[in-house]
């Protein structure tokens, strides 16, 4: 099947043409007719497999069959993601596949400046791409107007309850038109129930789009485990970096402390790396990004914050140097690699404390991953497993899920479990109640 029998038009048609695309993906050839025929839908798909482009390229010609009149523009479609790097991905999508059209786009999230965002927001957009908060800061200070939109989007939703997003997408939702006379669209890499949930209350008749099982793994990556001390695994992955020469590699740890001893010792080692994380300004995310996709970083390290969102064209290796606390994030962290029909490579190196985690990301999976001793590297039978120790302020063994965009974090109470949302926030769900690493480390608090 090729892009021409999809229904776009030719704008867009020569949009995808010029980026080298011929042949939609399978999640794209589904969406694709669904959205141009106005259905709601609710979409799932592994990661990597091109769902930003099922939304964006039908969602460009529906708002271009209908321009918008004089005068002022206002915002006709929204795009929410939990995190600013999967907005930036987004916002760069709708720019480049609507080069040929008559439209408007911006994006905007916390850790920049909201001046020139107000700006540009005043000059008139048809697209906007945004993360909840700095959404609601903007509503907050009059200059957005969410009641002309005509086209929702709600991207990772899964994520965004994950992170404690829900009440502020409830709060978005009464600024919008009544949800019969919007078109909503749900994409997502996973669908818990909860999720699912959600979009019926929020879609209309939604028709669901699967391509893939339910949390599958892209077939194209090779998933390994390495057995090692906890004490030994930066030694053995400097090893495994500089003996197979590896030129491009993702790193995760649970910390944001730990990301960046993790890049430190890394470059004692002699290996040009660099963190990224919550904690680090948008300038300096911005920085080691562009840095990483150029080849000048070869190593970047970062926390879950950094799971989603990431594109970068043919990444072929990516590490899970320590485990993540909820399984459903090992998805979205391998699924960096192995994107677009290319082959990767998702690599965890895994110590004694580490092996239920190990068995809850297996369960998920519904199969066992291929385990190897690289000679030299035997784990030390004798060393016992020790718990992994709960992060700051999260005694109950919850994670704390935390929203700081440049507003105030709100304390969690005793009756949110640690959700740091409020009262009446969802419960923490089974797969979150292992936790972080060291007593001493930050845990990741999720700064969009």
């Amino acid at each position: 099947m090729s892009f021409d029998v999809l229904g776009l038009s030719a704008e867009l048609l020569r949009a995808v043409g010029e980026q080298g695309y011929t042949q939609p993906t399978p999640i794209q050839s589904k969406t694709i007719p669904a959205i141009l025929a106005g259905k709601d839908i609710m979409a799932c798909a592994q990661t990597g497999t091109g769902k930003t482009a099922g939304f964006t390229l039908p969602l460009l010609q529906r708002l271009g069959a209908k321009p918008a009149g004089k005068g002022r523009r206002p915002v006709r479609a929204l795009v929410l993601t939990p995190t600013r790097e999967l907005a930036a991905q987004v916002a760069e999508s709708v720019e480049t596949y609507g080069r040929h059209m008559p439209l408007s786009s911006t994006v905007v999230f916390g850790g920049v400046k909201i001046n020139p965002q107000i700006d540009r927001l005043r000059r008139g957009v048809d697209i906007l791409v945004a993360t909840p908060g700095r959404l609601l800061d903007h509503v907050g200070q009059k200059t957005l107007d969410l009641s002309q939109i005509e086209i929702l989007v709600l991207d990772e939703a899964d994520r965004m309850l994950d992170m404690g997003f829900i009440h502020d997408i409830r709060r978005v939702l009464a600024l919008l038109p009544g949800n019969s006379v919007r078109q909503n669209l749900l994409f997502s890499a996973t669908f818990s129930d909860e999720i699912k949930q959600l979009a019926h209350r929020l879609l209309n008749q939604p028709e669901l789009i699967e391509v893939a099982r339910h949390n599958k793994t892209a077939d194209r990556i090779r998933q390994i485990v390495y057995p090692v001390d906890k004490s030994r695994k930066r030694e053995l992955l400097s090893h495994m970096i500089g003996s197979q020469n590896w030129q491009q590699v993702l790193v995760f740890t649970r910390t944001k402390h730990g990301a960046n001893r993790l890049a430190q010792q890394l470059e004692h080692d002699g290996l040009v790396a660099a963190a990224i994380h919550g904690n680090k300004s948008q300038g300096a995310r911005t920085r080691a990004l562009a840095g990483f996709k150029s080849g000048k970083v070869k190593v970047l390290v970062a926390t879950d914050i950094a799971a989603r969102g990431l594109d970068i064209d043919q990444l072929p290796h990516v590490v899970n140097y320590e485990l993540p606390n909820v399984s459903e994030d090992y998805i979205h962290r391998i699924g960096r690699t192995g994107r677009a029909g290319n082959e990767g490579e998702a690599i965890s190196l895994v110590c004694v404390d580490e092996h239920k985690l190990l068995r809850d990301i297996e369960r998920l999976l519904k199969r066992e991953i291929p385990k190897t001793v690289l000679p030299g590297y035997d784990p030390d039978p004798s060393i016992k497993a020790e718990p992994i120790q709960n992060g700051r302020n999260n005694k109950q063994g919850h994670r704390t899920r935390q929203h700081t965009e440049g507003r105030h974090r709100r304390k969690p109470s005793a009756k949110t479990s640690g959700t740091g949302r409020g009262s009446g926030a969802k419960p923490v769900s089974k797969h979150a109640r292992h936790q972080t690493g060291n007593s001493h480390a930050k845990p990741e608090h999720r700064r969009h």
